[in-house]
C-alpha cells in the first residue's frame, strides 16, 4: 500500500502512526475580542468521496463508478485543488476560498467512533470523550468556559429549535430561532410588554428575547424584532430557512457586544439512494451549503477576516457505491476550515488508499487523522483555550490526538 502524504509549508501535521511532526512556524494568540468562531455540524454523514473526490486516486473511478466526477476542466468535472484532490462542482464558493488561501480541507478524518449509528457517531462528536452518553456537556461550551470573557455577553450563540449537546453545559450561551408563526404588530408586541412589565422574570425574558433578535436580524429597533419575515414559497421553504439562519449567525457575530461562537446544523446528507454525482440530491444539498457560506461571507463584511467556520459530519460514507445508487454508513469522510483567519490554500491529507487491502474493514476510507487534533488547534489558536484545559476537560482521555498546529493566521 503506497501512502502519499500532503505536508504544507511548516504545518505541524499528524502522520499515520500518531506521531506529531514539529511546525515551522509561530504563531501569536489572537485578540480574543476579534475572533470569532462558526461550528456547522452536517448532520446524516457526508460523503467525503463526493464532497472531496481523491482525483489522483486510481481506484477511484473504479469504486464510485457512474458517481465518480471527472477531471477538472471536463464538463461537470471536479474543481480544482491541489491536483489530486479536487472538490464537488456544487462547492464553487469554497473553492475561491482555497484560492485566496481561506480553506483548509481535512481528508481521511474521523472521530474516535467506529460504530455507524447516527445517534451515537452524532453524540460522541458532540461531547468530546470516545464515547457515547459519556459526558452530558459539549466540548463546545466547556471550550467557552474557558476562553477570555468579554463583560457579561454570553460566550456564545445557538441558532436552531433545539440548543445542540456540543453547545450544552455551565458556560453561558444563548439561542435563536427563525419563528414558524406570524410575526408581532408594534401594538401587539406592546400589550406583551405591558402585561410582562409587573413581573422581572418575564420582563427579562422579553427583554433578552428582544435583544437576540435585534442581533439576529441587524434591527437595532426593538418595537420591529420581531416583525414577520417574507414568505418563502413551498418548495424553497427548506433553503429560506436555512439562508435565514446563516444570516442571523452572521447578525450575532457582527456585533462588538455579541457572542464570538455560534453553532448551527444542516441535514439531509444521509445519501442511501440515489446520490447523484455532479448533478442530483448530493450536488442540491452541496450548492445549498456553499450558498449559505458565501451569504455569511457577504454580511459578516470586515468581520470575516478575523472568523473561523468549521463544518463537521459525524462519519463518513462507504467507499463503493449501493445496491440502490447511493452509499451507506462508513467511517472516515472530510471536513472544511475557512475564513479570513484560515491559513489556507491547502488538503492536509495522510491518505490511506481506496485499494481493497486500505479500506477500513474492507468497506470504508480509513481514517488517519482525527478530528480531535484539528479541534484542540483551532480552539488553542483561535479562542485562546490553554492546552492544559483542552487535555484535561475539553476532550478527556484524547492523550492520542495530539494537537495540529498553524491552522491559523498569525
Amino acid at each position: 500500500m503506497v501512502i502519499q502524504r500532503r505536508e504544507f509549508l511548516g504545518l505541524g501535521a499528524v502522520a499515520a502512526g500518531g506521531a506529531l511532526l514539529r511546525s515551522r512556524l509561530a504563531f501569536a494568540l489572537p485578540d480574543a475580542g476579534k475572533s470569532r468562531f462558526v461550528l456547522v455540524v452536517m448532520r446524516g454523514a457526508l460523503d467525503g468521496l463526493a464532497a472531496a473526490p481523491p482525483l489522483g486516486d486510481r481506484d477511484y473511478p473504479e469504486l464510485r463508478r457512474e458517481l465518480a466526477l471527472r477531471p477538472p476542466g471536463e464538463s461537470g468535472g471536479a474543481l480544482p485543488l491541489d491536483g489530486f484532490f479536487g472538490l464537488h462542482p456544487s462547492l464553487a464558493f469554497l473553492q475561491q476560498c482555497y484560492a485566496a488561501r481561506e480553506l483548509i480541507v481535512f481528508h481521511a478524518l474521523a472521530g474516535p467512533y467506529r460504530e455507524r449509528s447516527h445517534f451515537d457517531g452524532q453524540d460522541v462528536l458532540e461531547n468530546g470523550s470516545p464515547r457515547p452518553h459519556a459526558l452530558q456537556t459539549g466540548w463546545l461550551n466547556r471550550a467557552l468556559g474557558a476562553t477570555p470573557r468579554q463583560g457579561a455577553r454570553a460566550a456564545g450563540v445557538a441558532l436552531g429549535q433545539n440548543v445542540p449537546l456540543v453547545m450544552r453545559g455551565p458556560a453561558p450561551v444563548t439561542s435563536w430561532s427563525p419563528s414558524k408563526l406570524a410575526g408581532l404588530d408594534d401594538d401587539t408586541l406592546s400589550r406583551i410588554t405591558d402585561l410582562y412589565a409587573g413581573d422581572a422574570l418575564l420582563a427579562t425574558r422579553l427583554a433578552d428575547a428582544l435583544a437576540a433578535n435585534a442581533m439576529a436580524t441587524g434591527d437595532s429597533s426593538e418595537d420591529t424584532a420581531l416583525r414577520p419575515q417574507a414568505a418563502a414559497a413551498p418548495g424553497a421553504r427548506g433553503a429560506a430557512r436555512y439562508a435565514e439562519v446563516v444570516r442571523a449567525a452572521a447578525g450575532f457575530m457582527r456585533r462588538e457586544d455579541g457572542p464570538k461562537v455560534a453553532v448551527f446544523d444542516t441535514s439531509g446528507w444521509d445519501t442511501h439512494a440515489n446520490e447523484g454525482g455532479a448533478q442530483g440530491q448530493l450536488a442540491g444539498r452541496l450548492g445549498e451549503l456553499d450558498a449559505g457560506l458565501a451569504t455569511l461571507h457577504q454580511q459578516l463584511g470586515p468581520t470575516w477576516q478575523h472568523t473561523a467556520v468549521l463544518l463537521l459530519t459525524e462519519f463518513g460514507r462507504t467507499a463503493a457505491l449501493n445496491g440502490t445508487r447511493g452509499t451507506d454508513h462508513g467511517t472516515a469522510t472530510v471536513a472544511f476550515l475557512v475564513g479570513g483567519a484560515v491559513a489556507g490554500g491547502r488538503v492536509i491529507a495522510d491518505w490511506p488508499g481506496l485499494s481493497s487491502r486500505a479500506l477500513y474493514q474492507g468497506r470504508d476510507l480509513a481514517p488517519t487523522l482525527d478530528v480531535r487534533s484539528v479541534l484542540k488547534c483551532v480552539l488553542s489558536e483561535h479562542l485562546s483555550v490553554p492546552a492544559r484545559t483542552l487535555e484535561q476537560d475539553v476532550f478527556p482521555d484524547s492523550a492520542a490526538a495530539r494537537s495540529l498546529h498553524g491552522l491559523m493566521r498569525v
